[in-house]
């Protein structure tokens, strides 16, 4: 499980990364990337197939970046995180959030070898206050049921 100082860690990161945004606004990528812009995040968008997400300049990886990031929000699928995570790391990103369902167990593993504070199993949204009402509900259940990490 999950302690609550590693999202709490994440979450104190000012400037992220968010990769797997997408061109379609409905995607849940860029719903947490204006969430985060729109609260006092820095937030970098990284798609190598868009030029532009959501009216802000896109970068196709983070070597691309205009600046240092300090973490880095992932939504891709497990085999594709899994490609990006060598060049996150070498990039000198400490805090990266595996955003459910783009985990897995070979990811997470490679993140705690390199003693990186990694979140997964988690949805960032449940974290990033304000809440709004679906992940303030989410929240509620997960501490009912004993599975909000403490």
């Amino acid at each position: 499980m999950i302690l609550r100082k590693s999202i709490t860690n994440f979450l104190s990161q000012k400037k992220l990364a968010v990769i797997g945004v997408s061109r379609d606004t409905k995607q849940f990528a860029n719903y947490a990337y204006r969430f985060l812009k729109t609260h006092g995040y820095i937030v970098y968008p990284v798609n190598p197939n868009a030029k532009l997400v959501e009216g802000d300049k896109c970068f196709p990886n983070i070597m691309s970046l205009p600046e240092k990031v300090d973490g880095a929000l992932i939504m891709l699928p497990p085999e594709k995180t899994m490609k990006v995570l060598p060049e996150i790391t070498d990039a000198g990103i400490n805090h990266i959030w595996l955003q459910q369902q783009t985990e897995s167990p070979q990811a997470i593993q490679f993140c705690k070898d390199r003693k990186i504070n990694v979140v997964y199993g988690e949805c960032i949204m449940m974290f990033s206050e304000p809440l709004a009402i679906p992940h303030r509900l989410h929240r509620w259940v997960k501490r009912v049921t004993g599975t909000l990490p403490k």
